[in-house]
């Protein structure tokens, strides 16, 4: 057995670990090849930790612009989120709605979040097309439903916002209609219908993007963590188990795998929090139809501590949400019973489903709850992309490329100034436990409030 692993504590996540027993893993497939643990030695002009979705995209548009690199990934390539996902590509940006954007921002910086959004989505469907990614990938749209009536004006204010301020296509739809069209439930009171998002195989996506970026002259080693990091004069000196990697520039791509003491700027900065997925036994005719789930879109609500779920191609239920504070096996246990409990709440009819797969993974959350692209304050050689908020499938694999082509002083696209800052720092980091449990608890405490 694999032994509790938390990033503010641990060094690495371990060392060559098989890929979480998931829904994913079962249905993936063989994974492709990657380059084996790192050699004794190695020169690259950039060296990115972490072979997730933002290391390899960062990888493969880094091998367009000409440039070489190679990728340390502790375990094996999507070991981590990148592949425990629920595999929602969707327009995201940490947690603030485009209302909220315009009140904080301004309408200006706003419309460039909601541009960037987008970008981000047609990101994925140009990466699944380019390297012919047979990821399962089914254009579904985003639903986010109100589960208490009192949450239906939100949700009205945002179509609204997003109709009249960026000429976007978003509607709302009154509970009966989603009731009869999408999907039933005691907690289907209306919807914000987002109609770009992609349903995808997360695993999948992520052996398409690996073959990408091996394809264009990347290498990729599993089985590497980063034990050392040490600099002499320009030159980066990376140490793994089996020797070490020398590079011009070093890019962060762990998000909720960060280790603490893996380089200054990331350090008290990060606050990695479980995300648990169940996925059901394939549901019955009957059943199906008692929840009238015939939607194929991606599912959201309007709860703070948001759950998310979707009827698979299978017509298995996943459903997921945050997970217990401490990986444990007692505690995971229960928060896989507590999950079932919670779709059986939204959806009689289902009384007699059992989970057939759970699983979960270390989401990044950063203190102003928004992803950052940026660089180490004293040395623009260390780049990063982290805190995707549990929102990272589209944005993960933009980043990636925008980190690319910074690096490669191209042309950037557009970035967002409030995503181009350092990340702050979290007070009494070693102590953040203690809050997050505690906003935890007044967070559901809203969620069940009107």
């Amino acid at each position: 057995m694999v032994p509790p692993y938390d990033p503010l504590t641990d060094a690495t996540p371990g060392t060559a670990l098989t890929h979480v027993s998931s829904y994913w893993a079962a249905t993936a497939g063989e994974m492709p090849a990657d380059d084996g643990p790192a050699p004794a030695q190695a020169d690259t002009e950039v060296a990115i930790i972490g072979g997730g979705y933002t290391g390899l995209s960062c990888a493969y548009h880094l091998a367009r612009h000409g440039i070489r690199s190679i990728v340390l990934e502790a375990n094996r390539a999507g070991w981590g989120c990148s592949g425990r996902n629920g595999g929602f590509a969707r327009m995201a940006l940490g947690r603030l709605t485009t209302a909220q954007m315009i009140a904080e921002w301004g309408h200006s910086a706003a419309s460039d979040a909601f541009t960037m959004m987008r970008a981000s989505l047609a990101n994925v469907r140009t990466m699944i097309a380019d390297g012919n990614i047979a990821c399962d990938a089914l254009e579904a749209g985003h639903l986010k439903i109100a589960h208490r009536a009192s949450r239906t004006d939100e949700l009205k204010r945002e179509a609204a916002v997003l109709q009249r301020d960026f000429d976007y296509p978003a509607e709302f739809i009154e509970a009966d209609e989603l009731r009869s069209r999408h999907v039933g439930g005691l907690q289907s009171f209306g919807a914000l219908r987002i109609p770009d998002a992609l349903a995808v195989h997360p695993l999948k996506l992520t052996a398409g993007v690996l073959n990408m970026a091996r394809a264009a002259g990347a290498r990729v080693h599993g089985a590497s963590p980063v034990t050392a990091w040490s600099k002499r004069g320009a030159e980066h000196i990376l140490t793994t188990p089996f020797g070490s990697v020398r590079a011009k520039t070093v890019v962060i791509a762990t998000n909720g795998y960060t280790p603490q003491l893996l380089h200054p700027a990331v350090r008290a900065t990060l606050l990695p929090v479980l995300s648990h997925i169940i996925v059901t036994r394939p549901l019955t005719a009957g059943e199906i139809a008692a929840a009238n789930f015939v939607t194929r879109h991606v599912l959201t609500d309007s709860r703070r501590l948001l759950y998310y779920w979707r009827r698979l191609p299978d017509d298995r239920i996943l459903f997921g949400g945050r997970g217990a504070l401490t990986d444990h096996p007692k505690t995971n246990a229960r928060q896989r019973e507590f999950l079932l409990a919670e779709l059986k709440s939204k959806y009689p009819g289902l009384e007699q489903v059992t989970v057939d797969y759970d699983w979960h993974g270390w989401v990044c959350l950063t203190r102003d709850f928004l992803p950052h692209i940026y660089h180490a304050h004293d040395d623009r050689t260390v780049r990063y992309a982290l805190g995707y908020q549990g929102s990272g499938v589209a944005l993960s694999l933009y980043a990636g490329r925008l980190l690319a082509q910074s690096i490669a002083g191209s042309p950037a696209e557009p970035l967002l100034p409030q995503i181009y800052l350092p990340l702050a720092r979290y007070p009494l980091h070693n102590l953040i436990r203690i809050p997050q449990r505690l906003a935890y608890l007044w967070y559901k405490h809203l969620d069940n409030s009107d």
